[in-house]
């Protein structure tokens, strides 16, 4: 007779640490950027919310149809209690599904009451357009509009009422630490509230394939206190800065020589005769590209000539042909807008 079977140490080592690390990863997935299970504000909490409730529901069932069936299958035949199979299926089959969805839909449609609710705060009125791939970003109010891209910012504490529409295909509007989803569709316009409990930054992201970069279609939501939200919104009113020096002067001209100002907007400057992202002050954002990169010197320049390398197939051609100190003026003019 063969002594019986003993695992090696080192692979209870092995399995032990193995195990260890789903579980801590499994807990990383509970907190940190684009998580839904970190809720930073009431919609985000409200969301996550009804998913533990659901999935509390959903584990209770599982456990009691597991139970069931371990008892049928472990139970000495002789000993189980005799149930009739239609009192069986009337109880298990209809009557428990019945009474449990039914409580899980009405703390459902309940629970996301706040979702449906607009903002309380028409003063701050936020209009979102998504492009292939960027976010255009307009605030209204104040006798002038602001236009930003890729980068929104809120008062935190306050509901904000965000409208979203697209210039072209569909895309989804997405912060999963604030809010859940809200589609834009050509020729609607749809709101979403955001409300940030505490100061921070929050990271969005179309939700929706909308082509060969959506996955480079990201954002960021800023949220500040209120008396800096209303410094950062009054240096946005403010046109372009004057260029502080000769250097700084030579990239204005390289750039609006480039042809660079029939996409981009640089208010006191010129207007763009067609869409792209407004630089009036491009400096003050933290990324480039819809978040593809930070917003640096050597990135900037990256962009400028390299465009269809750093995200092929967006509507700003690359400029190869841009002599080094060209990139240079332009890059530093870019740099002065603050």
């Amino acid at each position: 007779m063969k002594p019986p079977y003993r695992v090696p140490s080192a692979c209870k080592k092995q399995t032990s640490a193995a195990l260890s690390a789903l579980v801590l990863s499994s807990l990383a997935g509970c907190r940190g950027v684009q998580s839904t299970l970190w809720p930073q504000g009431p919609a985000a909490q409200a969301i996550s919310d009804i998913g533990w409730v659901m999935f509390a529901g959903a584990a209770v069932i599982l456990l009691l149809v597991m139970a069931l069936a371990l008892y049928a299958i472990f139970r000495i035949p002789e000993k189980r209690l005799p149930v009739s199979a239609n009192a069986l299926i009337a109880v298990g089959g209809v009557g428990l599904p019945v009474v449990t969805l039914t409580a899980l839909l009405i703390y459902g449609v309940i629970a996301m009451g706040y979702l449906r609710a607009g903002a309380d705060d028409p003063d701050v009125q936020i209009e979102v357009i998504g492009n292939q791939w960027w976010w255009d970003v307009h605030y209204r109010g104040g006798g002038q509009t602001v236009a930003t891209a890729n980068e929104i910012h809120i008062p935190a504490g306050v509901p904000v009422k965000i409208s979203v529409r697209t210039r072209d295909v569909i895309h989804s509007f997405w912060v999963p630490n604030l809010a859940g989803k809200i589609d834009l569709i050509p020729g609607r316009i749809n709101h979403i509230v955001l409300q940030a409990d505490r100061p921070g930054m929050f990271r969005g992201q179309c939700a929706e394939f909308c082509g060969a970069q959506h996955a480079r279609m990201a954002f960021v939501v800023i949220a500040e206190p209120a008396d800096v939200y209303a410094a950062w919104l009054a240096r946005q009113r403010q046109p372009a800065a004057t260029p502080a020096n000769a250097a700084i002067a030579r990239g204005r001209d390289a750039f609006s020589a480039s042809g660079c100002m029939v996409c981009h907007t640089v208010r006191g400057v010129g207007v763009a005769q067609q869409a792209g992202p407004d630089l009036t002050h491009v400096a003050s954002r933290k990324y480039l590209a819809a978040g593809t990169l930070e917003n640096n010197r050597a990135n900037l320049i990256e962009v400028i000539a390299r465009s269809q390398t750093v995200k092929p197939g967006n509507r700003m051609p690359s400029y190869p042909d841009l002599d080094k100190k060209s990139l240079d003026a332009i890059a530093s003019y870019l740099e002065s807008l603050q």
